[in-house]
């Protein structure tokens, strides 16, 4: 059995041991759990979807704290350190809490009759999921890392489970279709127990598995739904239940067009489980006002006006321009831009160049990036030359690229930093590394 002093050698073996970066099917992370005894009391809330889970689980985890509830949150992947991706009461768990927890799953690992071998994220959930068992939580959220159906957060049977959105992203391993996705998403649904699907024309897939499982499902739309009250200008709006209505709401604090559908799938969440963790109107007015969420449609204080966005496929890239247009005016709008090769590029690049005048294209620093060049190459098919109004300029990392935007832009200007969480995250180290 191994073990390690520190979390960082813990991660850095947990990378070396399983190279295989997804192992599809939960028999193996499945042994370990019941090796281990994991269960919880509290009521769970998985949270899958292609867009809007990382708000949707910062919505429920601030409007749980606000009432009162002591809180577990694990969502990925993470912009700075791994200590994100498990919260307790709204902090990030230490290295300490953490070790103790990694040591157990190895035990757990080694110790069955034929060891198996478990990838980092697998590894990794069963750590943080042990560790919220051993706190005595009130509620525990769960954001599915891939798909849902084999992801390793769904060995926990959900109380409730939230569909986002349904949109074609890791075509490799979960189908080119939305009503293939739709399959795979809908593996976190449990039978009698709530799901609250947010997309507004779910895939059949996702409504025949729901009944063939026989959850209880809610559609927006149908079992909820939220309405807007034009040129107010105190800017409300209204979630309306089944049997629960929250009038006078004001806007999440996390910005963007989106955030309306996935506060309503949270607040169709919190009516289902009404009965074992109810909140009230007061506890969603302070959740609503203190939800904060790193990288997503995050605009930061000062100019040049910097906005850093996780978008990485053509739906999220969709949102992404809305909210942009959104902005008002600014003389040049410059671009940060990285992204995965699996992705859909040339649909992301078709989406925001319109809102983008000057594009800083770089490498990620993982094998899975797309080069500087196949990028630029991506925007000069889309159309996009250089001259006094618009370029495309390569970088080897986020940081460079980023470093050069903040050279040329003048102060009304804006900065765009999307494409990848470590696009964001690259960008989000260099900006902490010069503020010490």
């Amino acid at each position: 059995m191994n073990t390690f002093s520190t979390l960082d050698a813990w991660l850095a073996y947990l990378e070396a041991a399983h190279p295989v970066g997804i192992d599809m099917g939960l028999t193996r992370i499945g042994q370990v759990k019941d090796a281990l005894g994991l269960a919880f009391d509290c009521p769970v809330i998985t949270v899958g979807g292609t867009n809007g889970k990382g708000s949707t689980c910062a919505i429920l985890e601030t409007i749980l704290l606000r009432a009162g509830y002591r809180v577990g949150c694990h969502t990925s992947p993470h912009l700075l350190a791994f200590n994100e991706r498990a919260r307790i009461n709204g902090a990030d768990a230490t290295d300490d809490e953490l070790l103790e927890h990694f040591e157990a799953v190895e035990k757990a690992r080694t110790g069955l009759a034929q060891p198996v071998s478990l990838t980092y994220f697998e590894f990794t959930t069963l750590a943080i999921l042990r560790l919220f068992a051993s706190r005595g939580l009130d509620a525990v959220i769960l954001e599915v890392g891939l798909g849902g159906r084999l992801d390793a957060v769904n060995i926990i049977d959900t109380d409730c489970a939230i569909v986002t959105s349904i949109d074609i992203d890791h075509t490799d391993y979960l189908g080119d279709t939305r009503e293939k996705i739709g399959f795979e998403k809908a593996g976190i649904l449990r039978a009698g127990k709530p799901a609250v699907c947010g997309d507004p024309s779910p895939p059949q897939s996702l409504i025949d598995h729901a009944e063939a499982v026989g959850a209880d499902l809610w559609l927006v739309g149908r079992d909820f739904r939220y309405e807007a009250q034009p040129g107010n200008e105190r800017q409300q709006w209204s979630y309306i239940g089944r049997a629960q209505r929250r009038s006078a709401l004001a806007y999440p604090a996390l910005r963007g067009a989106n955030q309306l559908i996935n506060t309503s799938a949270a607040l169709a969440a919190l009516e289902a489980l009404r009965e074992r963790i109810p909140v009230s109107a007061q506890d969603i007015r302070l959740g609503l006002a203190n939800v904060e969420l790193a990288g997503r449609f995050q605009v930061l204080p000062g100019k040049p006006q910097i906005i850093l966005d996780v978008a990485h496929n053509p739906h999220a890239a969709a949102v992404l321009a809305q909210n942009l247009g959104n902005m008002g005016f600014f003389p040049y709008t410059y671009a940060v831009f990285g992204a995965m090769r699996d992705k859909d590029i040339e649909g992301v690049v078709n989406q925001v160049k319109g809102e983008i005048d000057h594009w800083n294209v770089t490498a990620l620093p993982t094998p899975r990036g797309a080069s500087a060049a196949a990028l630029e190459s991506a925007l000069r098919e889309a159309g996009v030359n250089d001259g006094p109004d618009s370029s495309v300029t390569q970088f080897e990392t986020p940081a460079a690229a980023f470093q050069d935007a903040i050279k040329r832009a003048s102060e009304n200007d804006r900065l765009l930093v999307f494409g990848s969480f470590y696009t964001v995250a690259g960008v989000m180290a260099y900006r902490k590394s010069q503020h010490h």
